[in-house]
């Protein structure tokens, strides 16, 4: 077997993995993923018992055991260049051995669902929603580093960067689908579900305007009308898209769930954003434990 060079797998002198701070042992194959460190705990609290804690940087894990099933929670951060740090280094955890630097013979799958926040681009799905990201949309070109034709649904793809007129000389739109499994277990009648799009960043890559003009001043009017198939583009934000890419690649279920505090369509914000967030927690955790 090749063995993988230190400077590529890189492990702190405990040997945890580089940046989480995590062994083998730490993780569930059953995770959450939410941005903010912060929201962590506020998973945690609900579960029975709480066998193992750390932080390095923005990563934050906590694992425990919810209604029988062990679960760790793990805070990515913001944006798609933490997704790709948060990724690969949870499946070297299963599928590396990292005493020896090599691949594991038999492959290990993890199931990982994203709580986040969103905000909605459609009139109909109000704030204090909850919804289910069909599809990935990623405008932020990260997976574009991996060899990913084979996980991209291309003729939606066609089809958006068509309706948009979107520039070349962007990096071209991404688009994958989610897990099948967790997609079944998640989807309710209290749940919309659509594209959600990913951006690389917040304020001009989302089209907000402080300062700086933005290459197309239209293209979030052409993003909320878009349509395929019947199939829409729900709301936006900045992890999913690089979740479901590198998830399909290595091997993983993955499926993202938002709580939507805003509408940009309307105009309106959740008048309490907090109470969403805690809803989508209980609800995602009652129906992983199905």
């Amino acid at each position: 077997m090749n063995k993988i060079a230190a400077s590529e797998l890189i492990l702190n002198p405990d040997g945890s993995i580089y940046h989480l701070n995590l062994r083998p042992e730490n993780i569930a194959s059953n995770i959450i993923f939410v941005g903010d460190q912060n929201r962590v705990p506020k998973v945690s609290k609900h579960f029975d018992s709480i066998e193992f804690e750390t932080q390095k940087r923005e990563f934050r894990t906590i694992t425990g055991t919810y209604k029988g099933k062990r679960i760790s929670v793990i805070s990515t951060g913001i944006g798609p260049d933490n997704i790709d740090i948060v990724m690969n280094e949870l499946d070297a955890l299963v599928n590396i051995d990292l005493e020896t630097r090599t691949v594991k013979k038999e492959h290990t799958k993890l199931h990982i669902v994203r709580i986040g926040t969103s905000g909605s681009l459609q009139s109909y799905i109000p704030v204090d929603s909850f919804v289910l990201a069909k599809y990935g949309l990623g405008f932020d070109g990260m997976l574009h580093a991996y060899d990913c034709k084979s996980i991209l649904e291309t003729e939606l793809e066609d089809a958006f960067i068509e309706h948009t007129g979107y520039s070349p000389r962007k990096s071209r739109p991404y688009i994958v689908k989610n897990s099948d499994i967790l997609e079944t277990k998640l989807l309710s009648d209290k749940v919309f579900s659509g594209v959600t799009a990913t951006a690389g960043g917040f304020y001009g890559p989302q089209g907000r305007v402080l300062r700086l003009a933005i290459q197309d001043p239209k293209l979030n009017s052409k993003i909320d009308n878009f349509e395929f198939n019947g199939i829409k583009i729900t709301n936006l934000e900045m992890e999913t898209s690089a979740i479901y890419g590198l998830a399909k690649l290595l091997g993983h279920e993955a499926c993202s769930m938002n709580a939507i505090i805003a509408n940009r369509a309307n105009g309106t914000f959740s008048e309490d954003p907090y109470k969403p967030i805690e809803e989508l927690i209980i609800y995602t955790l009652n129906k992983l434990c199905l």
